[in-house]
């Protein structure tokens, strides 16, 4: 009897991911951070929000996510990531918000309708958004940070492979935001 092969699987989920100049002030945020908590830093080109982590995934089923992720509309907005944060039981450093935009959470819930009216499961816990700076770090005291401002104009859908070396991210596909244009003052 002949053995078949299991269709190609796929590790996906939907990200936030930094313009450059964000990601170099992501990763200086990392470089301090890891200056009071030490642990091991995240490259910086691994460096995004999470908007929704998908898993394994059929090969054969990433167009129905593309299609899925070109149904979301919603509008750019500034995300101000100003708190540093640690979960103890990951032993994971992070850089956070305080206040999350309203169009951040909208994104979000957008993006997991679509997802679930195709029959993806989503995460329904409130999201916490952030971006992973630090992995095996004992944490300590949470120290005042410098803000790192970030114009968000897009997502991505993002393939993870792990390997011996850690985590390794390719961007499949982006989608734009809306410009959100405030109307001039009268």
């Amino acid at each position: 009897m002949a053995e078949t092969e299991a269709p190609e699987s796929l590790r996906l989920f939907f990200a936030l991911w930094p313009d450059a100049a964000t990601r170099d002030a992501l990763n200086r945020a990392g470089k301090w951070l890891h200056r009071h908590w030490d642990g091991r830093r995240m490259h910086a080109d691994t460096l995004h929000i999470t908007l929704a982590f998908i898993g394994a995934t059929p090969a054969a089923r990433l167009e129905t996510l593309i299609a899925c992720a070109d149904a979301v509309a919603a509008d750019a907005y500034e995300f101000t990531l100003d708190t540093a944060g640690y979960w103890r039981h990951k032993r994971i450093g992070w850089l956070g918000a305080q206040r999350v935009p309203a169009q951040h959470a909208e994104l979000v819930e957008r993006l997991n309708e679509s997802l679930q009216a195709a029959g993806f499961p989503v995460d329904v816990r409130p999201q916490v958004p952030h971006v992973t700076l630090l992995r095996n770090t004992s944490g300590g005291d949470i120290p005042q940070c410098r803000p790192v401002s970030w114009t968000v104009g897009e997502f991505a859908l993002v393939k993870s492979v792990t390997d011996p070396d850690g985590a390794h991210y390719t961007v499949i596909r982006r989608w734009p935001l809306a410009p959100n244009i405030a109307p001039a003052p009268a």
